[in-house]
């Protein structure tokens, strides 16, 4: 009894631990935006412009979607390498669907997305949740194999801007109160899984799953089925976002969303949810997008080569997974005091 009770004692403490710094860390990423903001703008005058600004919200809402469904699959101690592909499908098959229903209403559209996303989703979780084969090798093959089905249903045709109609070109162009509409969508997202995660047992077992797998199963959490769940809607955002790619740029190739994996697990690292699993916010890799973004922005508006963003984006991915791992030892050492010294009184 006293082994499995052990586990409750100190997850508490090591959870109020990672949340002040986690709490910190999403504090710390507002500051660095507002500081590139500034040092460009002194620079460069009309980076302050509303246009200028607008695309700084509207460049990482596609991200930012897809950042919020990794982040349920990080947090498990898996990663999703097939968002990118899952995305171009999606954006490819909506786009299709307009091309034959020209009339067909844009919500319909979007739940197309999302459904196409789900159903990778769900197939990425059961290969890795149930036949345990390890999520890197699933996801990437995934990724090779979805980018393959995508360029044979597609057979060298591209979706033009003629073919979506104009309503939903809007949703990608459009603005509410000046704010541009995906990015309101984007944080709608944050906001509604950010809250679920936090008050609901369900998604709490998640951050139990990444923290010590083992104890989970001691605890009763289903990790087969968590970690499934997690899958299907990283998948079904993914989708989502195909469906918004094909609103913001009206055309779409069978290239689309390459490379996009990659940069939605940096923006996850950055906003500090741990590579190695069992802590990190939506809100975190909302703010680690925003961040990434505001930085190739920048060293475009001053005239900064753009070989540089991605050797920026490098050292901030360093420098998080070394911090993450800096402080996951550092909270390991403080537990192990407590309990020696629990165990002494």
């Amino acid at each position: 009894m006293s082994v499995i009770a052990r586990p409750a004692v100190t997850a508490p403490a090591r959870s109020s631990l990672i949340s002040a710094i986690l709490r910190f860390r999403e504090l710390a990423i507002v500051v660095a935006v507002i500081i590139v903001f500034l040092l460009t703008y002194f620079k460069n005058p009309s980076f302050a412009s509303v246009a200028s600004v607008q695309q700084m919200l509207a460049g990482p809402a596609i991200i930012i979607m897809l950042a919020v469904g990794e982040t349920l699959v990080i947090v498990t101690r898996n990663v999703d390498l097939s968002v990118g592909s899952v995305l171009g499908l999606s954006a490819f098959l909506v786009g299709d669907l307009f091309a034959h229903n020209p009339h067909m209403p844009v919500i319909v559209a979007l739940l197309a997305g999302l459904l196409v996303g789900l159903v990778c989703g769900v197939v990425n979780g059961v290969i890795v949740a149930y036949a345990r084969v390890p999520a890197l090798v699933v996801t990437l093959g995934m990724l090779y194999i979805i980018r393959g089905v995508d360029a044979v249903i597609d057979n060298g045709v591209q979706i033009e801007p003629s073919q979506v109609p104009q309503s939903f070109v809007n949703l990608g162009s459009g603005t509410i109160l000046g704010i541009p509409t995906l990015f309101a969508i984007a944080a709608v997202a944050v906001a509604v899984v950010g809250y679920v995660m936090k008050s609901f047992r369900p998604a709490r077992d998640l951050y139990a799953i990444g923290s010590n797998p083992d104890a989970a199963v001691l605890a009763g959490v289903r990790v087969p089925r968590r970690i499934l769940s997690a899958f299907a809607i990283s998948g079904a955002l993914a989708g989502l976002g195909g469906a918004l790619w094909l609103a913001e740029f009206a055309t779409v190739a069978s290239t689309a969303g390459t490379g996009y994996e990659l940069n939605v697990v940096a923006a996850c690292v950055v906003g500090g949810v741990a590579i190695f699993g069992g802590s990190g916010t939506v809100l975190g890799a909302g703010l680690g997008a925003l961040l990434l973004n505001t930085i190739d922005q920048a060293l475009v508006a001053a005239r900064v080569s753009s070989f540089w963003n991605q050797a920026v984006a490098g050292v901030l991915l360093l420098v998080a997974i070394t911090f993450d791992r800096y402080v996951s030892l550092r909270a390991e050492r403080l537990l192990r005091v407590e309990g020696a010294h629990r165990d002494q009184a």
